[in-house]
């Protein structure tokens, strides 16, 4: 067998500033074929898993460029065009193949294309033929169109939020791509729209068990080869934005249809319930500040870099320097000039900076003050599971006595070496201020005494009751209160 295997991905939240072009993709991950590491990031897995696979079969893997960028605004269209088309052109070259298997993210949009995987997978099967095997690995914060479903025979999505199972999905994707190829199985896809948005972390109920149960529906039925839930993504002002329930069969499309809106109605019934209740900066602080075991972890979950926010938000780190907070630490406040300023200055300098809250309303106010620069380190990086995620030239400074890093390349605080990377012990800090959502949960859960989930600021529209759409549909909750008509009763 002749397998081609690429990745394409980001995450685009239509409402951010920051818009990305090709410089952005090189900063996170740009690895021409052949070029990608050992190691997976979390959307080209089936690259480094495909390597095992196909060398333990004896099939023959072709690469194709595995590129990422961090999440943020649209995509530079000739950017989005250049990247796409390299691709397809190694993929001609590569022809005939028996199958693609893709990495891919979900939830990109570019300048002129609102649904950029569907546009990619489509021209993929114009190049392959309609009898040639197509499948992705996607994230679940993303849009599942049927310009996808018509393109693809499956996919597979995380489960986990924090995505902690990448590489497992992975396997999986493989393994149906074995067995299909080897002609034991005929995959199909049913989906049902669950007509909502919501978010749905999996580190804690209801959304824990409603994974361990579909995990357990695979397990215990042949005929069903994967669910996915495609969690959707509020911040993607998109046509088909919104929760999706997609599940797999041997070719069993009836019976994948109806465990499809059985599962969708029943998250549909749960709505409202699964995102980890939020307190405003004030409050968190003052818990903080009376805690009596630490570190107390401050998530400040809606200037999550990770959602295609700035990350440069510093309304938190505002609160802590008015009411006197000591042994803190803020990890990340995103300025690369700041950071060319600092790196300029050299380890040991104490100069007057203003940093912070350069990208948008609602972000608080650029800090001024005279700092002193501890650590200077290029190309940082931290752990994100068996990854590691970039986050540029950063300078570690102390201001009125809170470590603070201040970074070049926009990431969200995946992992406590973020903080080591820069020199600082997240362990003797009494307060952590991270920016994510939910992705620091599986590490920082480890050495947190506490963790307050923080709304502080505007930087993301995290409401979409009120969020002001423009293309996105209008039909699902919360936007309006019962989408699947009265007999669902009313949000």
């Amino acid at each position: 067998m002749r397998i081609f295997t690429a990745a394409l991905a980001t995450e685009t939240n239509t409402f951010s500033p920051i818009c990305v072009d090709r410089r952005a993709f090189e900063a996170s991950l740009y690895a021409p074929p052949g070029q990608h590491p050992e190691t997976p990031t979390l959307c080209t897995a089936p690259i480094t898993v495909g390597r095992r696979v196909t060398a333990e079969k004896g099939w023959e893997l072709i690469e194709g460029t595995a590129t990422w960028a961090d999440p943020a605004g649209l995509v530079n269209r000739a950017t989005y065009e250049e990247l796409r088309d390299e691709i397809l052109g190694q993929l001609s070259a590569a022809m005939p193949v028996d199958a693609v298997v893709m990495g891919l993210h979900g939830a990109m949009v570019a300048a002129g294309y609102e649904d950029t995987e569907g546009d990619l997978l489509s021209r993929i099967r114009e190049i392959v033929g309609p009898d040639v095997l197509i499948c992705a690995e996607l994230d679940p914060h993303s849009h599942l169109t049927a310009k996808r479903v018509a393109a693809l025979n499956f996919a597979v999505y995380f489960k986990e939020f924090p995505h902690t199972d990448f590489v497992d999905r992975a396997e999986d994707l493989w393994r149906i791509t074995v067995e299909t190829l080897e002609g034991r199985i005929k995959p199909v896809m049913s989906v049902f729209d669950c007509k909502m948005i919501d978010v749905f972390p999996t580190s804690r109920e209801p959304m824990r068990s409603f994974v361990d149960k579909i995990m357990q529906i695979e397990r215990d039925d042949p005929d069903i080869l994967s669910i996915s839930v495609i969690h959707g993504f509020m911040v993607g002002d998109v046509p088909e934005m919104g929760t999706k329930l997609l599940v797999v069969t041997d070719n069993k499309s009836g019976k994948g249809a109806v465990l499809a809106r059985e599962l969708g109605l029943e998250l549909f019934s749960k709505r409202g319930t699964f995102m980890v209740p939020q307190i405003d900066e004030k409050e968190a602080v003052s818990r903080a500040m009376t805690a009596t075991a630490w570190p107390v972890v401050i998530a400040d979950v809606w200037d999550n870099p990770g959602g295609g926010t700035a990350g440069d938000a510093t309304v938190i780190l505002g609160e802590l320097m008015a009411r006197g907070v000591r042994s803190a630490a803020i990890g990340t406040i995103w300025d690369p000039v700041a950071v060319q300023i600092c790196f300029a200055a050299g380890e040991g300098a104490e100069i007057p900076l203003r940093f912070g809250a350069k990208s948008a309303p609602g972000t608080g106010n650029p800090v001024d003050g005279t700092i002193k620069v501890v650590k200077l380190v290029k190309n940082a990086e931290m752990q994100f599971g068996e990854s590691l995620a970039p986050f540029g030239d950063a300078a570690h400074i102390v201001l009125n006595g809170i470590d603070i890093i201040l970074n070049s390349t926009r990431a969200q605080s995946f992992d406590p070496s973020l903080f080591s990377a820069m020199g600082i012990d997240p362990a003797r800090q009494k307060i952590l201020v991270i920016k994510s959502t939910n992705h620091f949960f599986a590490s920082f859960s480890k050495i947190a005494a506490e963790i307050l989930y923080c709304s502080a600021g505007t930087p993301y529209p995290n409401n979409p009751a009120t969020t002001p759409y423009r293309r996105a549909p209008k039909t699902i909750w919360p936007i309006v209160a019962d989408p699947h008509g009265p007999e669902r009763g009313a949000a």
